[in-house]
């Protein structure tokens, strides 16, 4: 639904940012509360979340990373029965290198695997290259368009609005203009925020910050202090090769991050699992780091790769620590932050979002990663 231009519009929460945190977190919030999400670009999830490697991956992350993955994936499938296809399919994770790095990277969903082993379930690995193999056969590729689409339809289905081409160019704080009723949010003064979004006039009981690579700034435009969130490129390739991996191959990945690949049809995609710290842009990739993954991935498998068909590059946005910022600004009221899930995002999404919620509604929260989570603990 889309207001008039120069129309004013009010709302108890507006999420700014369209990528899978904005949405899941609408799609969580709508019918329960007045949702409106707006998305600078044209279209949703236009940055990073139109960029991933489309694997979730239960043993990827610190324990509270793994607690949040576990919690969406039952979630996932428990919605996956009011779609006509399955959102995610199996692919199993395997994490190679040193017996030292695989170590250090192994965790409670993954179990070592010995050479022989390796060998069979990725025989394209040349021998010798890798001292060491951990197993994890809980993860599994997931159709992230799929699943944008779903919580798109299910904040319209719900009463709930979305607005593209709408960037917040402006923020004030009013107090004491908001009125309480049900499925308000539980935010913890009087007040309401109106915000300019392209040519609309929002008014809104909450603002939640999800813009991605963009969060600290838009928190300075709302007078919120920055979290250090830093966006970090991370590219990918899909390339044709001599040799195309089994449709049920697992994703590989050298426990160092220099490297991963998994299989794409008859084609591969790759990636030089790059954290190179980038201001918030529309990254583009960089034809000198392509053509070096290809040498390297050519000299550790028989894969051989002939050409790239296409790559792009997406920005992973983190807090020094690791960890998403989530829950209500410590200062600024009314301003609620959903930032910072790094390469995390969309195995997180639906256990944040349901964390999201109900700090919004006020719900008691039984999800341990409320406090692990909050903004607060960051001091810059």
């Amino acid at each position: 639904m889309r207001a008039r231009e120069g129309d004013s519009v009010d709302c108890d929460v507006l999420i700014i940012g369209g990528g899978i945190a904005g949405l899941s977190l609408g799609s969580a919030l709508a019918g329960r509360t007045s949702v409106l999400l707006v998305e600078a670009e044209e279209t949703l999830g236009f940055h990073t979340s139109s960029r991933s490697a489309r694997q979730l991956i239960p043993s990827y992350g610190p324990p509270v990373i793994q607690d949040l993955t576990v919690r969406t994936l039952a979630m996932i499938r428990a919605l996956e029965v009011h779609l006509p296809e399955p959102v995610l399919t199996a692919r199993s994770f395997l994490l190679v290198g040193s017996e030292e790095t695989v170590r250090d990277r192994a965790s409670g969903h993954m179990h070592p695997i010995t050479e022989a082993q390796l060998q069979a379930l990725a025989p394209e690995l040349k021998p010798g290259c890798f001292a060491a193999a951990g197993l994890d056969t809980t993860s599994v590729a997931c159709n992230t368009d799929a699943l944008m689409e779903y919580h798109h339809r299910r904040i319209l289905d719900r009463g709930g609005r979305i607005r593209t081409a709408s960037p917040v160019r402006s923020a004030v704080f009013e107090a004491g203009t908001a009125e309480t009723g049900p499925g308000a949010p539980a935010a913890d003064c009087t007040g309401s925020w109106v915000s300019a979004a392209g040519d609309t006039s929002i008014r809104s009981r909450v603002v939640v910050n999800a813009a991605g690579a963009w969060a600290d700034q838009l928190a300075d435009l709302y007078s919120a202090r920055p979290r250090g969130l830093q966006p970090y490129r991370r590219t990918a390739a899909v390339v044709d090769v001599q040799h195309p991996l089994a449709e049920d191959a697992p994703m590989v990945a050298d426990a160092d991050e220099s490297f991963y690949y998994r299989p794409e049809g008859r084609q591969v995609l790759i990636s030089p699992s790059e954290s190179i710290p980038s201001a918030p842009m529309d990254a583009q990739p960089q034809a000198d780091d392509v053509a070096a993954l290809v040498t390297r991935v050519n000299a550790l498998t028989t894969l051989g790769i002939t050409g790239v068909a296409r790559s792009w590059t997406g920005l992973r946005t983190q807090a020094a620590d690791g960890l998403p910022v989530v829950g209500y600004d410590d200062v600024v009221p009314g301003f609620f932050w959903l930032a910072g899930q790094g390469g995390y995002g969309f195995q997180t999404s639906s256990g944040i979002a349901e964390l999201g919620a109900a700090l919004l509604l006020g719900e008691t929260s039984e999800i341990p990663a409320a406090e692990a989570l909050r903004p607060a603990r960051i001091t810059l």
